[in-house]
């Protein structure tokens, strides 16, 4: 009993410490923010190398030019989202280009160098992890800067945290609740990859979500849009089920439980972001396409 109770201590300051650090990147400023999500960014990458590594013996022996090359590049089209029409944007927009084109250079150096030896699933691999990785906090920068187009927001609705902060409250909301429906009357396997998952706690965590964050959109924030909070909170709800599959079949083929070590008793960067890094694309698909068109208005 003892044991179990000090688990649970350690679960819930880590998660206590977990909050507040987001809480901090995301609300702050622009530049906790691209602080909180290039941590979050390097430490998915170094954990999805060692999986993948894990996976195929073969991708152990790529060299540190592609190994790291892979993150700068990705960490420099992170930077080239900075809105340039804010202080110190410009010149951090500039350096992310930069950045980006030296290490996607170097890779490309690298397999035309070593053209005869070059592992083609390695490079598959590397190109797959910029897509997993990379993209999905790249489109979260993005999104931040939609409602850059306020000067001088006119509710919380306008601030630019407000969308990132749907989005991963939506994450949150449906993880929680599909838990608490599945607890209680979930019967039916969703899937052999996450045998704990039912169908009546997905179904039910994912109705749960649009109903909670539409009404606490519209109410609480005075979100103009209820469309977008449907279209949102629904997007993280089904393709967040499925980013958290994902990463639970990455793991498995690596056959370990945790990807990393990031907070004692919840594991690694991708274990906490995984919904998040599928949901976020198809979120910013959403909004460039559909969303600020609204805004713009």
């Amino acid at each position: 009993m003892a044991f179990n109770l000090q688990t649970f201590k350690t679960r819930a300051l880590t998660a206590i410490v977990f909050v507040i650090v987001m809480l901090v990147g995301l609300l702050w400023s622009k530049w906790t923010f691209l602080i909180l999500f290039s941590v979050i960014h390097f430490g998915c990458w170094f954990e999805y190398q060692k999986l993948v590594s894990l996976v195929d013996i073969k991708y152990r022996n790529i060299s540190a030019l592609q190994r790291y090359g892979v993150m700068m590049a990705g960490w420099g089209l992170m930077l080239s989202m900075m809105d340039e029409n804010v202080s110190g944007g410009s010149a951090v927009h500039n350096f992310g280009v930069i950045i980006s084109l030296i290490g996607f250079a170097s890779i490309l150096y690298d397999i035309i160098k070593n053209f005869t030896s070059t592992n083609g699933s390695a490079v598959l691999y590397t190109l797959l992890g910029v897509l997993y990785i990379s993209l999905p906090w790249t489109c979260m920068i993005a999104i931040r800067n939609v409602n850059a187009v306020f000067k001088e927001p006119a509710s919380v609705a306008e601030m630019p945290f407000v969308i990132p902060i749907i989005l991963i409250t939506s994450i949150w909301i449906n993880d929680t609740m599909a838990y608490i429906v599945g607890s209680f009357i979930g019967k039916t396997p969703f899937s052999k990859i996450s045998p704990k998952k039912t169908w009546e706690g997905t179904v039910g965590g994912a109705i749960l979500c649009v109903v909670t964050i539409t009404l606490a959109g519209y109410y609480l924030l005075k979100f103009r849009d209820i469309t977008a909070l449907i279209f949102i909170s629904a997007i993280a709800a089904v393709v967040g089920t499925a980013g958290d599959l994902l990463e639970s079949k990455l793991k498995r083929m690596a056959n370990v439980k945790d990807s990393g070590q990031l907070m004692p008793g919840h594991g690694g960067f991708l274990d906490r972001f995984d919904s998040l890094l599928l949901a976020t694309p198809f979120v910013c698909l959403y909004v460039f396409l559909f969303m600020i068109r609204f805004y713009l208005d």
